[in-house]
């Protein structure tokens, strides 16, 4: 008998289905898919653990060190919590007396207090509930900046990311997108400081815009196509919300049951395992520029219609943004809710989330982006103004479901057409248009935590709730008039006998070159040449 030969994979062969792979489109979306889901895992896996992070070390550890010395008790006498402490005209001495946190009357008929002073009519804190109100509201607002940090240096950083991708292409910065939220990934796990908490969170904002702006270009110019375009923006959001809805339950249940350090070390495991499908796939090493000229960015913002668009973004996600370090700190104030719940309390945001933007990649498009996006804000601003009606946490389930599944409807619907608009308007290249996008979706995440604990603070949680509820329902009318953007003068022989928004594909031929990556495909290019 012959021996059974077992099959080998040449490297001939193994070359051969690189090659084939980075000739496919769907393999980059699933690169920016996986980009993408990290990066808001990321983002929301410090929501739950910051406040009470913070909390612990810092108010009780200083409480623990400076509060006062006890009375040591007698040798006779068991030592015994300090659950309260009740003077006896007796002995004179401190009597520890259980379960009991206010005065306690004394069978003779003597307080707690001492002659000559009234008995302590202070309630008592609701059990489970966190002490130190005063220290809570500041939290608000030291919470908030640490959270509007990585926004506001994303912010910053993007308008270069769009202008180095028009000269450089979108592999090399995908790729320093992956290696910097490595390396934030890496000093979130092991800061035990605010400080270094928030050179984190803003070295996280570098990488998240190299990471975005790359990838959401990348997939535009690999989907010319309008239709297609859309459903590949709306999976692609699928793994923004994806990320979103693991974040914060699974940072609050690892930092509850294993410690703080192990949801970051998991995920930058993870991050390394997408570098890894980087290179396979985008060769990063490889320079591609944009063969076209790209519109400035100037222009891009004086364009109305991309500016509406921009400004739908901004203040459909500005909601959410403001809830993500207020809630907590309302619902351990007002629900006394142990720290699995902070994180749980964002699951029916994060999985309407992902219905949502899965839906409405496809549906958007045949029912009018424009009306999508207008029903979704609307939605936003009612869904924020029914949060603070919740007692407890099932009470947050449905203000927080119809707040993901809206903003859904807005992004799937936005994203799709800032890249319509641009081919539609100006020149097919797209790096600074997404730039433009992921600013927008910044500035949301900017205003929003930085703003919202000082309104906390200054009006409570139901008026900022409020506040940002109205601004989304006076917004959403706007949305109208994206219903037909005309089109530039240079393009209107091309739509001449088209519908207004009906699906076209409007990239120049040589946009096209940027795939397939294979080296056939640069003979073949010269050739036509």
């Amino acid at each position: 008998m012959t021996p059974a030969v077992s099959p080998t994979v040449s490297p001939g062969m193994a070359q051969h289905w690189l090659a084939t792979g980075r000739a496919s489109p769907r393999l980059v979306l699933v690169v920016v898919f996986v980009a993408l889901l990290l990066d808001n895992i990321l983002l929301t896996v410090v929501v739950p653990i910051v406040p009470t992070f913070l909390y612990s070390t810092e108010y009780e550890g200083a409480n623990s060190s400076v509060g006062p010395a006890q009375p040591e008790p007698s040798p006779a006498a068991p030592r015994a919590p300090p659950f309260s402490s009740v003077l006896s005209y007796f002995d004179n001495t401190t009597v520890t007396v259980w379960g009991f946190s206010s005065a306690v009357e004394l069978p003779n008929g003597t307080g707690s207090s001492p002659p000559g002073q009234p008995p302590s009519t202070s309630p008592a804190p609701a059990r489970g509930c966190l002490e130190g109100g005063e220290f809570l509201a500041q939290e608000n607002i030291r919470v908030g900046l640490l959270f509007a940090s990585k926004a506001l240096v994303q912010l910053l950083v993007n308008p270069w990311v769009g202008l180095l991708t028009n000269r450089i292409g979108y592999h090399i910065p995908m790729f320093l997108g992956f290696t910097i939220m490595f390396l934030s990934t890496v000093m979130f796990a092991f800061s035990g400081t605010y400080t270094l908490l928030f050179i984190a969170r803003a070295l996280q904002g570098v990488g998240s815009s190299f990471s975005s702006v790359a990838g959401l270009g990348l997939l535009a110019s690999v989907y010319p196509d309008d239709s297609e375009r859309g459903s590949a923006m709306g999976i692609a959001l699928g793994g923004l919300a994806l990320g979103v809805l693991i974040g914060a339950p699974f940072g609050s249940i690892m930092y509850e049951f294993v410690g703080k350090a192990s949801p970051f070390l998991v995920l930058a495991f993870l991050a390394l395992l997408d570098g890894a499908l980087q290179l396979c796939i985008l060769q990063p090493s490889r320079i591609s520029p944009e063969s076209t000229k790209a519109t400035p960015m100037s222009t891009l913002l004086r364009d109305p219609y991309i500016l509406v668009a921009a400004g739908a973004l901004c203040f459909s996600n500005m909601g959410v943004a403001m809830l993500e370090p207020t809630l907590p700190i309302w619902m351990l104030q007002t629900m006394c809710s142990p720290q699995w719940q902070l994180g749980m309390a964002f699951l029916p945001a994060s999985i309407s989330y992902l219905i949502g933007t899965n839906l409405f990649g496809i549906l958007a498009n045949r029912m009018g982006r424009w009306l999508c996006s207008m029903i979704g804000m609307a939605m936003v601003g009612i869904s924020l103004l029914c949060v603070p009606l919740a007692t407890n946490i099932y009470g947050l389930i449905g203000p927080n479901a119809g707040l993901g599944f809206a903003i859904g409807m807005v992004d799937s619907s936005m994203m799709p057409i800032m890249g319509y608009l641009v081919d539609l308007r100006h020149t097919s290249v797209y790096g600074t248009v997404y730039a433009i996008a992921d600013v927008a979706f910044c500035m949301g995440f900017a205003i929003g935590p930085s703003t919202g604990g000082a309104i906390v603070r200054a009006l409570g949680f139901p008026w900022l709730m409020v506040i940002v509820g109205v601004l989304n329902v006076a917004y959403a009318p706007l949305c109208w008039l994206l219903r037909s953007p005309p089109a530039a003068e240079e393009k209107m022989a091309i739509l001449s006998q088209e519908c207004p928004m009906q699906p076209k594909s409007y990239t120049p031929k040589e946009a096209l070159r940027e795939f397939p990556l294979t080296e056939e495909s640069d003979g073949e290019a010269e050739n036509v040449e």
